[in-house]
C-alpha cells in the first residue's frame, strides 16, 4: 500500500485542521472506506479546541486524527484568515447525510456505534427513507461503563466482520475522539465522530436554520434548546477561544509584516 500522504491543513490554536472543500473531504473519507483503512476524522468545534488547548494528552489525539473537519464556523472564519480563502463548513449532520448517500451508490457499508437504542432506531427509520440502498452493517448502543476487554475485543470483532467501511461514532466530545484514537488500526474502517449528530436526526432536537448556521449563531440556537446542558459549556469556552483567535491573527499578522519588511 502506498504511504499516506498528509492532508493540507491551517492550524487554529495549535491544532491542524483540514484544508479542503466539502466534497473534497466526503470523498478522501469515501476512498478510505473502499479500502478498510483504519483512519480517525474529528468533527472539531470551539467546545473542541479548547478541550485540546486545557488537556495536552488530547491534544495529541486531535494531532494525531486522519482528517479535523472545521464543524463550527468560527474556525471556517478563522482558516479564511489563516489563507484558507476557499474552506467550507464541514459539519456532521452534513458529514452524515453525504456519506451515506454517496456509500449507498458505491456499495459502502456503515456501521453506528454509542449513543441509545431510541436514537439508533430513530435513525435507522430516517436513513431507511432517505437512502433505502444504502447498507447499514450495525447500530451498537454503548453502556456508560467502560466496556471490559472482553467487550470491547468482542465489539471489535463484530464490526469488523460486519464489513463496515465507516463507523459513526456518537460518545460525546471528548469520549468518543479517545476511543477512535484507541482503535486506530483496530477497527479496519474510518470512524467518524458525530457527537451531537445522532440525536439530531432522528428528530429529537431540531437543527437551526441555514441562515442561522451560516452566520455563526448555531451556537444559539442549541443553547435555547437545551440551556441548562449548554450554558457552562459555552460560558467556559467560548470567551476564552475568542481571546486566543484573536492573539493568534495579531501575531501571524506581525510576523507577515515582518517578513514582508525584510524582503524590502
Amino acid at each position: 500500500m502506498a504511504k499516506a500522504v498528509a492532508l493540507p491543513n491551517r492550524k487554529v490554536l495549535d491544532c491542524p485542521i483540514t484544508a479542503l472543500r466539502f466534497n473534497e473531504q466526503i470523498q478522501t473519507i469515501l476512498e478510505w472506506a473502499k479500502e478498510h483503512q483504519s483512519k480517525t476524522v474529528c468533527v472539531a468545534n470551539v467546545h473542541m479546541l479548547m478541550e485540546a488547548h486545557w488537556n495536552p494528552e488530547f491534544a495529541i489525539v486531535l494531532k494525531n486524527a486522519d482528517m479535523v473537519t472545521p464543524d463550527g464556523m468560527p474556525l471556517v472564519w478563522m482558516m479564511k484568515r489563516l489563507g484558507a480563502t476557499f474552506q467550507d463548513r464541514v459539519a456532521g449532520l452534513d458529514i452524515l447525510a453525504s456519506v451515506c448517500e454517496l456509500a449507498s451508490k458505491q456499495d459502502v457499508s456503515v456501521s453506528f456505534v454509542g449513543s441509545q437504542t431510541q436514537i439508533l432506531s430513530g435513525m435507522r427509520s430516517r436513513l431507511n427513507k432517505e437512502y433505502p440502498d444504502l447498507k447499514i452493517a450495525g447500530m451498537e448502543p454503548l453502556p456508560f461503563r467502560p466496556l471490559t476487554e472482553s467487550e470491547d475485543e468482542a465489539l471489535i470483532n463484530k464490526i469488523n466482520e460486519s464489513g463496515a467501511g465507516v463507523v459513526f461514532v456518537s460518545l460525546g466530545c471528548p469520549k468518543q475522539e479517545k476511543w477512535m484514537a484507541q482503535h486506530k488500526d483496530k477497527i479496519q474502517a474510518v470512524m467518524i465522530g458525530l457527537g451531537g449528530a445522532f440525536p439530531v436526526y432522528a428528530g429529537l432536537h431540531k437543527r437551526a436554520p441555514r441562515i442561522i448556521r451560516e452566520s455563526g449563531f448555531e451556537w444559539l440556537y442549541r443553547w435555547l434548546q437545551e440551556p441548562r446542558r449548554l450554558w457552562g459549556r459555552y460560558t467556559k469556552t467560548i470567551p476564552p477561544f475568542i481571546w486566543l483567535a484573536m492573539k493568534q491573527l495579531i501575531s501571524t499578522n506581525h510576523s507577515v509584516s515582518n517578513s514582508a519588511s525584510n524582503l524590502e
